[in-house]
């Protein structure tokens, strides 16, 4: 059997994650520095409004508005403009996403409280919405894209070369400093997520925030100047005391907390033993696969489990464990 160079799965894995699956068009080469100001201009532009790490959705019977089906995600997470005045957006700083269907699509933060929200509105957390499945997967990769951008904003005000109070240009996507004139652009934080196999097992872990019984991949962000594959061999000796020799890339996650995207990666443990760095893991271990199949079903005896299916973790322990 001779394997080519793009004999991959029918279904690209990077689709099955959560915050995956955005299928708006970017314009990324044709945005001029008014190109949010011209979009909310448009009749048809709908905009995402976001705040305090939530997203504001309309839970009532007007979700179908915009096209959701009858038996699919019943919340709204874009709105006309005449829709969302109440909730004081502040759309002078509002970032294009860019186009679908031809219709603009753009995020701004609210200043609303999200705590004195009347129904059907509510402000639900970026991981909540995307468990919860209460909007289309298409659109959960807009939230992402979103959240990303509304955070590297707030994060980001002043030049990190004078300090002067900077300004949004390009719809969003970059800042520019009038003093100096020094120009910023949107961060993305690479982070690898590796599980470690060796033979029939893999290599587990829990950190004291995670929930009761639950172990996961391993993970740590990833330095300058460093390859993915190097991240991997560094965290995984680090964390866990063990060398790992080849690694194999499986898929991408962009996951907006604030603005990171999740490298996964599968990664060869060379040796059986173990020592754990107790200052940033509660305990670790090596599963079978046997007892990861069972993790993966919630059927485990000890009520042990695996992160939720839409994280890139899950995706990473599933595909060895049934591979």
């Amino acid at each position: 059997m001779i394997l080519r160079l793009f004999d991959l799965p029918e279904i690209e894995p990077s689709q099955a994650v959560g915050f995956a699956g955005n299928i708006i068009d970017r314009l990324s080469e044709k945005r001029s520095d008014d190109a949010s100001e011209r979009a909310l201009g448009e009749p048809d532009a709908r905009i995402m409004l976001l705040g305090k790490g939530r997203v504001l959705l309309s839970l009532g019977d007007e979700a179908q508005e915009d096209g959701a089906q009858e038996d699919g995600p019943k919340a709204k997470a874009f709105f006309a403009l005449h829709e969302i005045a109440r909730f004081e957006p502040r759309l002078h700083e509002a970032v294009l996403l860019g186009r679908h269907n031809q219709r603009p699509l753009l995020a701004a933060v609210t200043l609303a409280d999200p705590e004195q929200l009347s129904e059907p509105f509510k402000a639900i957390d970026y991981r909540s919405v995307y468990m919860q499945g209460l909007i289309p997967s298409d659109e959960i990769g807009a939230l992402a894209q979103a959240a990303a951008l509304i955070a590297w904003h707030e994060n980001h005000r002043y030049c990190g070369r004078c300090g002067t109070l900077t300004e949004m240009r390009a719809g969003g996507y970059k800042r520019v400093c009038p003093h100096c004139e020094a120009q910023h652009f949107p961060r993305t934080d690479p982070v690898a997520i590796m599980l470690a196999v060796r033979g029939e097992r893999c290599l587990l872990a829990r950190s004291p925030h995670f929930a009761p019984g639950m172990y996961s991949c391993l993970a740590g962000f990833i330095e300058p100047g460093e390859t993915i594959e190097a991240a991997v061999r560094r965290e995984t000796l680090e964390e866990m005391g063990v060398p790992v020799g080849r690694v194999a890339y499986h898929a991408s996650q962009p996951w907006p907390f604030p603005y990171s995207l999740m490298i996964g990666c599968h990664a060869e443990a060379l040796s059986d033993d173990l020592v754990i760095d107790r200052s940033e893991l509660e305990d670790g271990r090596w599963f079978t696969r046997g007892e990861v199949l069972a993790m993966l079903d919630r059927s485990h005896p000890h009520g042990l489990m695996t992160p939720p299916p839409g994280a890139i973790a899950a995706h990473l322990i599933r595909c060895w464990a049934e591979g």
